[in-house]
């Protein structure tokens, strides 16, 4: 062991928290998505709120839970809404809205390794409306409705409620930051 690493007697204590917030934030993500509002075809739920707080806590490493969550998740872990687990479900109306999860991670993770507050608003508003417009193309995919139609069902009803969650994980994220 050479001085300067990150390690003492109690073990690499980076690669713990990595861990730790790993498993926090596929748990987070689990229990937010089963706090539903139930909405046709898509439920309002809080899932966006935690993977975008994971972005700005975990930073670029955010996306490893994200991508562990969707994968448990098809692999039959009931994590998804409604305790709904299995590729099909990627396949239904809210299929777009979760992988659009992992790119809008990665877009506030990176902008939470810089310090400018603006860049950090910036990102989790522009992950959130990119979480919706994914989520909006894929109904209109799945479903054979237009763009339009899908708007009105999966972007326009979610859009309030996703500003006021990147507002919460912005606050939350701040707090987190002066600890």
């Amino acid at each position: 062991m050479t001085t300067g690493e990150n390690v003492n007697m109690y073990g690499d204590e980076r690669r713990t928290l990595l861990i730790t917030g790993t498993a926090a934030f596929i748990a987070l993500m689990a229990v937010g998505a089963n706090i539903v509002i139930p909405m046709f075809p898509v439920p309002i739920t809080l899932q966006t709120l935690f993977v975008l707080l994971a972005g700005a806590v975990m930073k670029r490493y955010a996306v490893i839970p994200v991508i562990l969550y969707v994968i448990l998740g098809i692999a039959g872990l009931p994590v998804f809404h409604q305790f709904a687990s299995g590729p099909g479900v990627l396949m239904g109306p809210t299929g777009g809205y979760m992988a659009a999860f992992i790119p809008a991670v990665v877009i506030v993770g990176l902008a939470y390794e810089r310090k400018n507050r603006n860049l950090r608003i910036l990102s989790l508003v522009f992950a959130s409306m990119l979480i919706l417009f994914c989520g909006t193309l894929w109904i209109s995919v799945s479903s054979g409705i237009t763009v339009l139609q899908a708007a009105v069902v999966g972007f326009l009803p979610f859009v309030f409620g996703d500003l006021i969650k990147s507002g919460a994980a912005f606050i939350i994220a701040e707090r987190l930051d002066e600890r």
